[in-house]
C-alpha cells in the first residue's frame, strides 16, 4: 500500500469533494462542502502562499493538509499547518508524510514558526509532540441540537438598536467589514490578525459559498451595524456561527446574545437541525453566552507550536 503526497486541484470537482469528505468524517464539528474548500482555496491571498496537500491511497485521497503563511498577522514567519486523515487509513504514514511536505514548504516560504491545531486526543497529541511540536492553548468546539432544543425566547431589541440581516447590506457590505475588521483586531488567540483589505474580505467573506446572509443577524444604531453573529449553512441541515462580534463602544449591553439568539432562531425556521460553534477556552464571555443557548463542549483542540530554521 502506497501513499502518495501531491497538491490537490481546487478546480478538479472529485479532488475539492474527496479534500472535503476526509475533513467532515475527521472533524465534524465544522462545515466542509467541495464548492467551499474549492472557493478556499482559490481565492487564497498570494502572500499567504497557501498550499492545499492530498494524500491518496490506490487514487482514493485519504488525507488532507492546510498549509499557509499567517498573512494577516503584523508579525512575519508565522505558518499554519494542520493535518488531518480518514479515521479508516490512520498508521498508514500518511499524516506524517503530508507533514513534512507542509513543513518543507513552509520553511521555503519563510516561516520560522508553525502552528497547528491538534485534536485533544492521546494519539493526536502523541503524533504533535513526537514531531517536535508543543502544546500552547486550546479551543473548544461546541455542538447545539436545534431540533430538540429550547432556545431563548426572542427579545426585543433595546431603544434605537434595529435588528437586521446581512443581507440588507447586499447593496454595499462595506460597513460589516469596518465591523468585522473592528471585532476581529483584539479576538483571543496566539496569532494577531488584522483585516485591511476590502476587496479581499468581498472574495473569500461576503461571498463565501458557505455564508447565509440571510440567516446572519447584525445590530445596527443609527444605521451603523455595531453587532453581528455571522451564520454559516451547508445545505444539509448543520449551520455555524462564523463570528459573534460586537463593537467596544457598545459591550456590555447583551448584544451579543441578541443577536446570536435571533440567527439561531431564524436557522431553526430555515430548517436547520445542527448548530456548532467554536470558543478559545480562556474566552468566558462567550463560553457563558453560548452556555446559555444549551451549547455543549463536544471536543477540545490544542493549539501546538514549533520553532523551525
Amino acid at each position: 500500500m502506497t501513499v502518495i503526497v501531491r497538491d490537490m486541484r481546487p478546480g478538479v470537482p472529485e479532488d475539492a469533494e474527496g479534500y472535503a469528505r476526509v475533513r467532515r468524517v475527521a472533524l465534524p464539528f465544522m462545515l466542509a462542502t467541495g464548492p467551499q474548500v474549492a472557493h478556499d482555496w482559490t481565492h487564497v491571498h498570494p502572500d499567504a502562499q497557501g498550499r492545499p496537500l492530498v494524500a491518496e491511497i490506490d487514487g482514493q485521497i485519504v488525507g488532507t493538509a492546510q498549509v499557509s503563511l499567517a498573512y494577516e498577522s503584523p508579525e512575519p514567519g508565522l505558518g499554519d499547518v494542520n493535518v488531518y486523515v480518514h479515521p479508516d487509513h490512520r498508521g498508514t504514514g500518511a499524516g506524517g508524510l503530508l507533514l513534512r511536505a507542509a513543513e518543507e514548504h513552509l520553511a521555503r516560504a519563510g516561516a520560522t514558526t508553525l502552528y497547528s491545531w491538534v485534536l485533544d486526543e492521546p494519539a493526536y497529541r502523541s503524533f504533535a509532540e513526537r514531531r517536535g511540536y508543543a502544546p500552547s492553548r486550546s479551543a473548544y468546539f461546541l455542538r447545539l441540537d436545534l431540533s430538540t432544543a429550547e432556545l431563548p425566547r426572542l427579545q426585543a431589541a433595546p431603544a434605537g438598536v434595529e435588528l437586521r440581516t446581512a443581507a440588507d447590506f447586499a447593496a454595499d457590505p462595506r460597513p460589516l467589514f469596518e465591523l468585522d475588521a473592528l471585532t476581529t483586531a483584539d479576538e483571543p488567540g496566539d496569532v494577531a490578525a488584522e483585516l485591511t483589505d476590502y476587496e479581499y474580505w468581498l472574495a473569500t467573506t461576503w461571498n463565501h459559498p458557505l455564508l447565509d446572509r440571510a440567516l446572519t443577524t447584525v445590530a445596527v444604531v443609527d444605521g451603523r451595524p455595531i453587532a453581528f453573529s455571522a451564520a454559516r449553512t451547508d445545505g444539509l441541515g448543520r449551520y455555524s456561527s462564523g463570528m459573534t462580534g460586537t463593537a467596544p463602544d457598545f459591550r456590555g449591553r447583551g448584544l451579543a446574545k441578541l443577536v446570536k439568539n435571533d440567527s439561531l432562531h431564524r436557522a431553526r425556521a430555515a430548517g436547520c437541525t445542527e448548530a456548532f460553534t467554536g470558543n478559545d477556552t480562556g474566552n468566558d464571555p462567550m463560553l457563558a453566552v453560548n452556555r446559555w443557548f444549551g451549547y455543549e463542549i463536544c471536543a477540545t483542540e490544542v493549539r501546538h507550536v514549533r520553532t523551525i530554521g
